[in-house]
């Protein structure tokens, strides 16, 4: 329930969490300026909760509770400072998607009529904040995993219509499945997950599609354990990150071969623009990544 925010490129933190925040369950923050923000609240029913600050996180305000039980959000993304979506769990049979076109400040319930139904047990992973991803203006990807099959939802219309793709992560259980996806475009992407439980293999723990995420083919050398967070360096068109609670994976090929370059625990990694790459993780570990 905590959200920090450095000015100085991670040498310095300050704690700009919204009040009551200790109570909260934060998974997922999209920040598209220095001040402008949007973090999101996971659990049942009202802990699952949308914030927004537009001054660096001085103040916060709710602009979204979640007043169904049945519901339970797991991620945001946004295609421009404006426009963004976030992602819960099947009600009524089908993954439930939130709407924003004013940069989060009100939010609305897409209608389900373009979303394939949900297969038994089928949910997503609050795990990275990286469950639901977009690129361009768009497109937009959802992961599940729980089901009998660990499933990459696509939509072209920003999340009124979806078409699904089995992955070839695994899946079976409730703890298996997809946890993150990142595009490099709107055709590359690199899938992560596998089983999050610490005594259990994670065999095909990562898998790479090239035609939107029609067609998933399994990383030939994949990471050794389960990963929560994958992220493309800027300006590549080969060079990723994946990360997860035993280490920190690289690939140079857009994701068909990996290998472990650092052991640390981190859930979360994402890279800026200017060639920034952060990863998160447990007991408020925060990293930078050294070039």
């Amino acid at each position: 329930g905590t959200v920090l925010r450095t000015g100085d490129g991670g040498r310095t933190w300050r704690d700009v969490s919204p009040p009551g925040a200790a109570e909260l369950e934060l998974r997922d923050i999209e920040a598209f300026d220095g001040r402008r923000a949007v973090a999101l609240a996971i659990g049942e029913g009202e802990a699952s909760r949308v914030l927004r600050t537009d001054d660096g996180g001085a103040t916060w305000t709710e602009s979204f509770r979640n007043t169904d039980p049945r519901a339970f959000f797991n991620c945001l993304t946004f295609f421009d400072s404006r426009h963004g979506l976030a992602a819960g769990d099947p009600v009524d049979g089908k993954f439930r998607v939130l709407s924003t076109a004013d940069g989060g400040r009100s939010w609305r319930v897409l209608p389900d009529a373009g979303m394939p139904a949900a297969q038994p047990g089928e949910a997503g992973f609050a795990a990275s904040g990286q469950c639901l991803v977009s690129s361009g203006p768009k497109d937009v990807w959802l992961t599940t995993g729980g089901a009998a099959t660990a499933r990459v939802l696509h939509s072209r219309d920003r999340g009124l219509t979806w078409t699904a793709s089995a992955s070839t992560l695994p899946a079976g259980d409730p703890a298996r499945g997809v946890f993150a996806v990142a595009f490099r475009d709107r055709g590359h992407g690199i899938a992560v997950g596998g089983d999050y439980r610490a005594d259990q293999a994670s065999p095909k723990a990562a898998a790479v599609t090239g035609d939107g995420g029609r067609s998933w083919r399994a990383s030939a050398t994949p990471p050794p354990a389960y990963r929560s967070g994958v992220t493309w360096l800027p300006h590549s068109r080969s060079v990723a990150l994946a990360v997860g609670p035993t280490g920190t994976d690289l690939t140079l090929d857009g994701g068909r071969t990996w290998r472990t370059v650092d052991s640390g625990s981190y859930d979360t990694v994402d890279c800026t623009p200017d060639l920034g790459c952060w990863a998160a993780g447990e007991k408020g570990r925060v990293a930078r990544l050294g070039f």
